[in-house]
């Protein structure tokens, strides 16, 4: 057998398939990963079948579905002011991980530097690895995981290739200010460095606050890939579909990766989604469906020993339980998993040098019955 050099010897099974193999196993409460238990729209799973008896059936055209990528045009360019076009700067992909990753394969080369910020998605770090690039990571303190823009000018050499940002915020629930996005388009003022922005929970944001998208600001937009997914917007997570949008130049290198590496994504539900879209209120009222959730987890569990601040965003809720024990949170997300019957995130994998603030993150994208029975567990520990 040919002796293999792994081009990723640090990476092991991501901590989502640990944690919910040891729910599985457990029998407990998941609300580890971030999927939610409850039934979809009806609607929208008619409207997939709908596209199947119309013929949808063979391979959909590469950039994805033009009724859809219209749609995306559409919604973004209405609700952040600006000006995409769907033909040549949108590309529908196989769930926002696969338009991250090509982003990444697209644009980063041997020697290129990216700043990402910890704690962060981990599907950042490997991509970047595999195509030779230097990850550059900038630690969030808690407990309100504000950046320092300070120290992320310090950051910034000639080597700097592209920024990751992620908001609303996985897993924090931090959600980036107006200001925020005004010190980045600042900092990125006069480079030639990109912008990776991870908005997937764009449509999940709490307590009246609005996302501030890259494609408001002209000083990101025109720098930006802006990766979005279906799956969270409608709790679809396992039908793989999300998309990309970006400026013709970078959507031009973004699609020479995507045509050899999926080519196309599911072409009947394509059609489905490109109906949906029709009714803004599906995604505008989801915010107010989510908080609802939110607001309910956090009731429930008022009179737990776990220290609360209510997430802005994301369906996310981070309990921070140093009151409660010293353990380390990778220990303590297992014995609560195998002792106490409910699976969390421990938040350290993601940090730099998995730094442990003894916070866990919590799922609430769950059925009411099933917060319950959560919260009923964490009040007793």
């Amino acid at each position: 057998m040919q002796n293999i050099k792994s081009k990723l010897p640090n990476v092991g099974t991501t901590i989502f398939t640990v944690m919910s193999q040891l729910a599985s196993k457990y029998d407990a409460i998941n609300l580890s990963q971030g999927f939610p238990n409850f039934k979809i729209d009806q609607e929208l799973v008619g409207l997939v079948n709908q596209g199947m008896i119309k013929g949808y059936n063979q391979y959909a055209p590469m950039p994805g579905l033009l009724s859809l990528r219209e749609a995306i045009a559409s919604k973004t360019n209405t609700l952040y002011g600006s000006d995409y076009h769907p033909e040549t700067e949108v590309t529908v992909t196989d769930g926002a991980t696969q338009a991250i990753f090509t982003a990444i394969s697209a644009c980063i080369t041997p020697g290129d530097e990216v700043i990402i910020f910890k704690p962060a998605y981990d599907s950042y770090e490997p991509a970047i690895t595999l195509f030779g690039g230097t990850i550059v990571p900038v630690q969030l303190s808690t407990p309100d995981f504000s950046i320092n823009w300070k120290e992320v000018a310090t950051k910034i050499t000639s080597k700097t290739k592209m920024v990751i940002i992620n908001t609303p915020h996985n897993p924090s629930g931090m959600v980036m200010s107006r200001n925020d996005m005004l010190e980045l388009e600042k900092l990125l003022s006069g480079t030639n460095i990109i912008l990776l922005s991870d908005e997937v929970y764009e449509h999940i944001i709490f307590d009246g606050q609005e996302h501030q998208s890259a494609a408001r600001f002209a000083g990101l937009a025109e720098r930006a890939f802006i990766t979005a997914s279906f799956g969270k917007t409608f709790h679809t997570t396992g039908w793989k579909l999300g998309y990309c949008i970006a400026p013709k130049a970078l959507m031009d290198e973004f699609r020479k990766v995507h045509q050899f590496n999926v080519f196309c994504c599911n072409h009947p539900m394509q059609y489905a989604l490109s109906e949906y879209l029709k009714t803004p209120e599906k995604y505008l009222s989801l915010s107010a469906f989510y908080q609802e959730k939110r607001d309910l987890f956090l009731s429930l569990v008022k009179d737990s020993r776990f220290t609360k601040i209510p997430s802005s965003g994301t369906y996310f809720q981070l309990l921070d339980y140093s009151i409660i024990t010293n353990e380390g949170d990778v220990a303590f997300a297992e014995r609560l998993t195998k002792e106490h019957k409910i699976a969390s995130i421990p938040v350290s994998v993601f940090n730099l040098n998995e730094k442990d603030d003894k916070v866990l993150r919590f799922c609430f994208a769950k059925t009411e019955e099933t917060l319950k029975r959560a919260a009923d567990v964490l009040c007793k520990i």
